[in-house]
């Protein structure tokens, strides 16, 4: 179990108070008490927090960007059919850093567009930030089983794995 937050601010450039988004991830800390990360840019912010399972190493750290570094990911889940994933995108050409599903679901992103939800076997709550386009994309898996929660305001969006994260910036009218 991991757990992921974001805030988008699509009218703002550079208006995201990132304690905010620090807020969000320790309501969920218990859900990965081995790491956390945030991302990041303009108007949109990225926060993960880690129970290491798959990949004990730094590499498996998140918020994770692909080699190119154009998509940056926040996830939470597992994707079952990962290795035989990865051996179909290695042939393909792609390389990989780490022993995470987290990388395969990246690479398979880059390669599949949205379309790769359509190879993954698993549970999962992701969003992933195009940092050139400027896009951004989010899934959770056909069944629900991992959460992903989220609160739209006009042209603003939060989410999380728990709805507790969000609800303290709603009760501080930050949203």
């Amino acid at each position: 179990m991991c757990g992921i937050v974001g805030i988008i601010d699509f009218d703002n450039e550079d208006n995201i108070n990132i304690n905010n988004l620090r807020l969000m991830m320790e309501k969920i800390k218990h859900r990965g008490p081995d790491d956390d990360g945030i991302y990041k840019d303009k108007n949109i912010a990225l926060g993960h927090v880690r129970l290491s399972i798959l990949d004990l190493s730094k590499a498996g750290h998140q918020p994770m960007f692909c080699n190119d570094e154009r998509y940056v990911i926040t996830f939470n889940g597992e994707i079952y059919n990962y290795i035989e994933l990865k051996l179909e995108l290695q042939s393909m050409g792609y390389v990989f850093n780490s022993m995470t599903d987290t990388e395969v679901i990246l690479a398979a992103y880059k390669e599949w567009g949205k379309e790769c939800l359509k190879r993954f076997n698993g549970d999962w709550a992701f969003v992933i930030y195009d940092t050139k386009k400027k896009e951004v994309f989010g899934a959770r898996d056909r069944y629900g089983i991992k959460p992903f929660y989220y609160y739209k305001k006009n042209n603003n969006i939060i989410f999380s794995s728990e709805l507790k994260a969000i609800i303290p910036l709603l009760k501080n009218k930050l949203a």
